[in-house]
């Protein structure tokens, strides 16, 4: 199906095939009186535009449909800017009766995808009378064109008469009264071929005026038949020099026209004035033909520059067909610029005829392949989203089936699992898209209400747990290596007193988890170094009453010493690899880790005191 605005460049379209566009022939200026001038057969845009009678409105088809068969039944002939006009008002009126249609079905929940358009009877018999009123413009053209035919043949045989009279003087005289019947007989002679009527006219006038010069009429009567023709052609004159001041150019030729088939149906004047009177409207219908010359100029620039316009606004819609729509965003934008280019175009005139249909083809082109691609965009991403909401409401289902759970804990993560899933699925229509996340919303919330009044006491504990953690975490930072009593017995009371407080709040688990290991740490590094420092010097003040049991008294405390070492050195090895294998993920693993690592390095304090009594044994040998 087409957008809405492309049926409306449709109805366009059909405005600009339906209109006849015609180039008026300019009338000639003869050369000598008596020339015939050419003669404009079709009417202009011009005069289309000047609003004729016949351009009345019409409400219905039924009444466009009356008129057509009325003009198809009479004895009449067709009027050609009747019946196309009356073409164009039938189909802007059916163009529009079939986008209210479409729109009535959209609006009433059809899908646009499967409208189908109905036969329009009207239409038919809209069609059957055009063709009739065609048969019948066919033959009265042929009648007319026989006619034509029918005329130059009288017309020539009335020459050959006058030109058997020239060639007898003698009896000139005698055919006056012939002569100015078969002059009256021409002048009822109606069309004849265009192609033939200015040499036709200028026989005719050759011969006639021979006759007259000829004729041995009394002096009076001459002179009487010369003087009425030169008020006719004066009188001509004066109003083919008026039609200059005719604001209608495309009126003011069509009058020159039927001036000029008069003054060529007038008898000759005296034959010294004969120059000066055709000069004279020669001179008037230069300027009205000029003028005449000058419309059609400026109707062909203006043409050019619509052609330009119109190229340009081709190039935009291409060049907007030819972009990237990633989103629905995207087509709507580009939707909407091609949509105010359409606008844009109705409001442009015609282009040269040899050119309006062919840009206006590629207009359409352009735009057809815009809206096609959309279609096939929307109607894709209808299925998505027909997908995508299949799989939310399979969520709101898992939802509802978890709302009344008690089983605080495996339930909240499943439906913080659903919840990520829901996340990753794609986009749904927004009135869908609200209904099911309003149902999915609520299944949740109604579980996490009641999981949260039912902890709500036990959240209370925590917080007197966290209380408790942090008094403790303050006592063992006023711990340090010069507190009187013993020092690492009270450190582990208050080790085994953290240990035995319950849960804190979630949120505050890894900052006071953090805390107490610091002090801890910094705890340990102390003591071990003050007791090390007083273990080695109560070592050393014993070394002098060993040394006094004699040389292998050291030497024996020597080799129990290295034991030591050795023994607490394969210890330290033995930690070090069991850290290789465990894994620090979670903070129970990284708590193990970190008290793992506190042994290691009060081993590797105990190594280092062994080595120093060593060295003291050393010193003593020496």
């Amino acid at each position: 199906m087409m957008d809405s605005q492309e049926k409306t460049l449709e109805m366009g379209n059909q405005e600009e095939m339906n209109k006849v566009e015609s180039t008026p022939v300019t009338a000639a200026e003869p050369a000598t009186e008596g020339e015939t001038p050419q003669v404009a057969t079709e009417e202009t845009e011009a005069e289309a535009a000047a609003e004729p009678e016949y351009k009345k409105h019409y409400a219905t088809k039924k009444e466009v449909l009356d008129r057509v068969r009325e003009i198809a039944h009479n004895e009449e002939a067709p009027a050609k800017d009747e019946v196309d006009y009356l073409k164009t008002v039938f189909y802007k009126l059916h163009i529009a009766e079939r986008e209210a249609n479409l729109k009535s079905y959209i609006d009433a929940g059809g899908d646009p995808e499967s409208y189908q358009i109905a036969p329009d009877e009207d239409e038919e018999a809209f069609k059957a009378e055009m063709g009739i009123i065609k048969e019948k413009r066919a033959k009265i053209f042929k009648e007319q064109e026989e006619e034509k035919e029918a005329n130059l043949k009288k017309k020539l045989d009335i020459i050959e008469k006058i030109k058997t009279m020239v060639t007898s003087p003698e009896e000139a005289n005698k055919s006056y009264q012939e002569f100015k019947a078969l002059q009256q007989e021409w002048k009822e002679i109606k069309n004849v071929p265009a192609a033939k009527a200015n040499e036709l006219w200028r026989n005719y006038q050759l011969y006639v005026e021979q006759f007259y010069d000829m004729l041995k009429l009394n002096s009076e009567a001459r002179e009487y038949d010369f003087k009425k023709n030169q008020e006719i052609k004066l009188r001509l004159c004066e109003a083919a020099e008026k039609l200059a001041e005719e604001p209608d150019v495309i009126s003011a030729f069509h009058q020159l026209q039927k001036l000029h088939q008069e003054y060529r149906e007038t008898g000759p004047v005296a034959k010294e004035l004969r120059e000066e009177i055709w000069a004279r409207f020669k001179a008037a219908s230069t300027v009205i033909n000029k003028r005449h010359q000058q419309h059609f100029e400026q109707l062909r620039a203006k043409e050019e520059d619509n052609l330009a316009r119109k190229t340009a606004l081709c190039e935009k819609v291409e060049a907007i067909a030819a972009e990237e729509n990633k989103g629905a965003s995207d087509w709507e934008k580009h939707t909407k610029a091609i949509i105010e280019i359409q606008a844009e175009w109705k409001t442009i005139g015609f282009a040269p005829q040899k050119m309006n249909v062919k840009i206006f083809e590629r207009f359409r082109a352009a735009c057809d392949d815009f809206f096609g691609r959309k279609a096939e965009y929307f109607k894709t991403l209808k299925e998505t989203f027909k997908a995508n909401a299949e799989k939310k409401r399979a969520l709101v289902e898992k939802a509802k089936a978890l709302q009344d759970s008690t089983e605080w804990r495996s339930t909240s993560d499943k439906l913080i699992a659903l919840q990520k899933e829901w996340k990753k699925i794609g986009m749904v229509p927004k009135k869908t898209g609200d209904q099911l996340w309003a149902e999915f919303l609520g299944a949740c919330n109604h579980f996490f209400e009641a999981r949260n009044a039912a902890n709500s006491g036990q959240r209370s504990e925590e917080h007197a747990n966290l209380d408790k953690k942090r008094a403790v975490i303050e006592k063992l930072k006023a711990i340090n290596a010069e507190t009187e009593g013993n020092v690492q017995e009270m450190v582990q009371k208050l080790v085994e007193e953290y240990n035995s407080i319950g849960h804190v709040p979630y949120k505050e688990k890894d900052k006071v988890y953090d805390e107490y290991h610091a002090a801890i740490d910094k705890l340990y590094k102390e003591l071990n170094i003050s007791v090390a420092q007083r273990r080695l010097n109560n070592f050393k003040n014993k070394l002098k009453s060993v040394a006094e049991q004699g040389e292998s008294a050291l030497d024996n405390e020597r080799a129990r010493l290295m034991r030591q070492y050795e023994t607490l050195k394969s210890e330290v090895q033995t930690y070090e690899n069991n850290l290789g294998f465990l894994n620090a993920s979670s903070k129970k693993g990284n708590s193990l880790i970190d008290e793992m690592n506190r042994k290691v390095q009060k081993l590797k304090d105990d190594m280092n005191l062994l080595r120093e009594k060593i060295k003291a044994i050393d010193a003593e040998n020496k």
